[in-house]
């Protein structure tokens, strides 16, 4: 028939006969197809069931319901911000905020160098251009008006700094042969931090870029031995809820499932009871902070520590913040708690020698109770056709005179020079939150979150927004840190900012006292209590904090990020 396409008589036949021949089932096959197919289905069965168990175990029935609920709403409503008529709106409405943020970051009117120079410019002529860039309108943390950043910022360490990162400038720790001393500082710091935290006999650690990376290098060596000592291939931390996010961009790197632990009111400390709960096979590595960076502070790492032993699993702290204030607290003469590896469950801790060891930027150390620990955050690939490759952590290129500018602040500074910075900065935090406690106006609006021992002070409002009184302090020239969940702000305190403490209080309490002739206004007018929160501060947090989907902040963060590269 026209259009029909026919197979060949001959291929035809060849077919049959094929079919003909083809000996019947055999019915073992059949029974080990489906025999098969059952355990496949059986393992799959177990796998989800014991996942379900362990959710039941470590959020509990009602934990587990409401987390199920919040997971649900959160998708749905990222399909209501996708939908025609909303995504147009919110996509507007973040292009404006992203090209407001462009105009505060990026200059209009500034000379934009998009190209090589034609000839290289004079050497006086870069120095004019570095002085401007210098210059530019800018926080002046110099004043002490920015809480955290700047540490020291002194004149008499930054010449110091300076002259040892000009002596190294070309250095490299990849090769220690070629650079010996930049080997011998790298490894003294090292060795000067593990003392500081009582390290025993035998404890190891490694410098690094900053507190992210020495996280970072320490949840991948909690990742490997689990795998290499116990076969862990879907690896799980426990971590309290305000854990530095370093963390959880370890977990999104590394596929280090995250389990984030409240730490309720008053205390603000990881509850350890639900982090025990939460344990299981997976459970690669649990952590604390000393002191967290939100609010400042330190969990019960006591607690933690015999939870980890009796669980036999890697306690990591977090001491990036706390660095070279924590160790000097007892000596100080002010409350403190145990934190370091004189608890025995306590097996690797991150500190930042560029913030209170006043380093330049870019230095931090990663510490472990045992070199083996240690190991297991190296890379080695012995087959490389450039040659036998190893490095201890990310990069493998550094700066050897970051290295050296460290070296030579600890050498600086010394013992007594930070016994005498922690009097000062935590004595100065102490009177800040005596100030608010104390002053009527702002201990009948302001409530400090926790009982913070360090240098980082949060206070939550009572009856205002919040994030109307960072913008208020910003408008003072003020650089605070506004807090979620819950919306708070929080002042860490520097030798820059022990200068202006009572500056800072003194405005505090004139913004505190406008925000509240503001409601008083409100009030007579008939309006609602806490009325629009217009600020930058409010716009970003406060909607933050009402949406059960982030993807609006995501936008406006990577629109931010994307700034940052903006010529």
């Amino acid at each position: 028939m026209p259009g029909t396409s026919r197979m060949p008589i001959s291929l035809r036949e060849s077919f049959n006969s094929v079919k003909r021949t083809r000996p019947p089932n055999n019915p073992w096959q059949v029974l080990n197809v489906d025999l098969a197919r059952n355990i496949v289905f059986f393992l799959f069965l177990l796998r989800w069931t014991r996942r379900v168990l362990w959710k039941l175990k470590g959020r509990g029935v009602f934990g587990t319901v409401a987390e199920l609920y919040t997971d649900v709403y959160r998708v749905l409503y990222g399909y209501f911000l996708r939908a025609p008529g909303v995504r147009t709106q919110v996509r507007r409405q973040v292009g404006e905020a992203i090209a407001k943020l462009q105009t505060k970051l990026v200059p209009a009117n500034a000379t934009r160098h998009l190209a090589l120079p034609k000839e290289g410019w004079a050497d006086d002529d870069i120095r004019k251009e570095l002085d401007a860039l210098a210059s530019m309108d800018h926080t002046r943390w110099e004043d002490g008006y920015v809480s955290g950043a700047v540490y020291h910022g002194e004149d008499d360490l930054l010449r110091l700094q300076t002259e040892a990162y000009g002596k190294f400038t070309v250095a490299n720790p990849i090769h220690p042969d070629v650079f010996p001393g930049v080997r011998k500082m790298e490894a003294e710091v090292v060795a000067m931090v593990l003392g500081l935290f009582n390290a025993p006999v035998g404890a190891a650690g490694v410098s690094t870029s900053g507190g992210t990376e020495s996280i970072i290098m320490a949840c991948l060596s909690a990742r490997q031995k689990a795998y290499a000592e116990r076969g862990v291939t879907e690896p799980e931390m426990i971590l309290p809820e305000t854990a530095h996010v370093a963390f959880r961009k370890a977990g999104d790197y590394f596929k280090i499932k995250v389990h984030l632990v409240a730490c309720p009111a008053p205390a603000y400390q990881v509850d350890v009871r639900r982090v025990a709960r939460l344990v299981n096979r997976n459970t690669v590595l649990l952590v604390g902070s000393a002191p967290n960076f939100p609010h400042g502070i330190i969990d019960d790492m006591a607690a933690l520590s015999k939870l980890a032993l009796k669980r036999r699993l890697p306690l990591h702290v977090d001491c990036c913040l706390g660095s070279f204030l924590v160790p000097f607290l007892e000596k100080a003469g002010f409350e403190t708690q145990p934190f370091d590896f004189r608890l025995k469950g306590v097996t690797s801790i991150s500190c930042d020698t560029h913030k209170y060891g006043f380093a330049p930027k870019g230095n931090s150390t990663v510490l472990y109770r045992t070199q083996e620990l240690r190991a297991y955050q190296y890379f080695v690939d012995p087959a490389w056709s450039g040659g036998v490759y190893a490095s201890p952590g990310l990069a493998g290129s550094r700066p050897g005179a970051l290295i050296a500018g460290c070296w030579a602040s600890l050498m600086r500074v010394g013992e007594a020079g930070y016994l005498a910075s922690c009097e000062h900065i935590v004595g100065a935090t102490k009177k800040l939150a005596e100030r608010i406690r104390d002053t009527p106006a702002l201990a009948a609006e302001l409530e400090i979150v926790g009982n913070p021992l360090v240098s980082v002070l949060a206070f939550q409002a009572r009856n205002l927004n919040v994030y109307d009184i960072a913008d208020g302090m910003s408008a003072k020239g003020w650089h605070l840190n506004a807090l979620q969940n819950p919306p708070a702000i929080h002042v860490a305190m520097t030798l820059p900012l022990v200068k202006v403490w009572e500056k800072l209080a003194a405005d505090l309490e004139a913004v505190v006292e406008a925000e509240r002739e503001k409601e008083r206004v409100r009030a007579v007018e008939g309006k609602k209590a806490k009325g629009k929160a217009d600020g930058d501060a409010a716009a970003l947090y406060g909607v933050a904090g009402s949406l059960p989907n982030k993807s609006v902040v995501v936008d406006l963060a990577k629109g931010f990020l994307d700034i940052l590269y903006k010529a």
